[in-house]
């Protein structure tokens, strides 16, 4: 097992930065059961790895194991992410190792922190967090945002779940200065459903982006890249149902008085539940292909170079 710093690298993430393979990085969480019920977690985690080492690049998951900083797991080590209940934001990094955690699953803000930390320049996940509506109250607004404007990295995701105040998501990441860019699209991806409403800039090659972010590190500028991508049509919930869907979870949420972290998790089981399980084949097939996009910018990346 190599290392750069703090973060430990498998054998496959090592060799793949030695010899200047494509890597993606991938958080760990949504592959929990905090992410998704069981068993669709493992058949999320085979799909997503099988997209990336099947269109020819190398998956680095993250995670805490034993108190250390990972990146890039073994097939021994999933049941242990499968099963882990224990989340990791990039606040709680330095804290779990001092406390040499056993296992902790990874979240968008984490992961952005570990993929800088070791060179990945593209970070996959399903949707990244934001806003939060009743923010005025509550001030609660997603680490991810902050993550995005600190790490040089392509953050590529469905957009932002579809049950934040996205208009302010992406005001939010407009003053943090975090570009937004739209794969194919012009509207922002809202998770589950393709489009939002809301006007992004549209990009259609992966060489784009890379001279986006090769553009902005020679401007010294910070931040990331968000790249919003929309779930296939095919797989997207009933635009008309699932808005509604989502309103009437919000208004269930806000009356038992859910705050913080568990309303992601509430919202999500809410969401299967009225859906008849749905939601659940839309979330896979949209981390599968924003795993495939994933890639394409990756790979798009050591061309460049």
């Amino acid at each position: 097992m190599g290392r750069i710093g703090k973060v430990y690298l498998s054998e496959e993430v090592s060799k793949a930065l030695s010899e200047g393979s494509p890597i993606v990085a991938l958080e760990s969480t949504v592959f929990s059961t905090l992410g998704l019920p069981e068993p669709a977690n493992a058949d999320a985690l085979e799909r997503c790895i099988s997209t990336i080492e099947d269109h020819g690049a190398v998956a680095a998951i993250t995670a805490v194991i034993n108190g250390e900083i990972r990146l890039g797991i073994t097939n021994s080590e999933w049941g242990q992410i499968l099963n882990c209940t224990t989340k990791v934001a990039a606040r709680d990094l330095p804290l779990s190792m001092a406390e040499e955690l056993s296992v902790g699953v990874t979240t968008v803000s984490a992961s952005l922190s570990i993929a800088a930390a070791a060179g990945i320049k593209v970070f996959c996940t399903g949707g990244i967090g934001g806003v939060h509506h009743g923010y005025e109250e509550t001030a609660d607004l997603s680490a991810d945002l902050h993550a995005l404007a600190k790490h040089q990295v392509v953050c590529v995701s469905a957009g932002a779940k579809a049950f934040l105040d996205l208009p302010k998501t992406l005001e939010v990441l407009e003053s943090l200065g975090v570009p937004v860019l739209g794969w194919d699209t012009n509207d922002f991806p809202a998770f589950y459903l393709r489009n939002s409403g809301l006007p992004i800039r549209r990009v259609e090659h992966a060489a784009t982006i890379v001279k986006v972010f090769e553009n902005a590190s020679a401007l010294d500028l910070p931040q990331g890249i968000l790249v919003g991508v929309p779930i296939p049509e095919e797989h997207q919930l009933d635009p008309e149902k699932g808005w509604s869907l989502i309103d009437r979870a919000l208004e269930e949420a806000k009356r038992i008085g859910l705050r913080g972290p568990g309303v992601t998790p509430f919202i999500l089981k809410t969401l299967a539940r009225e859906t008849s399980g749905e939601s659940i084949p839309a979330n896979l097939a949209l981390l599968e292909n924003n795993a495939r996009v994933s890639v394409e910018i990756a790979k798009e990346f050591q061309e460049y170079i």
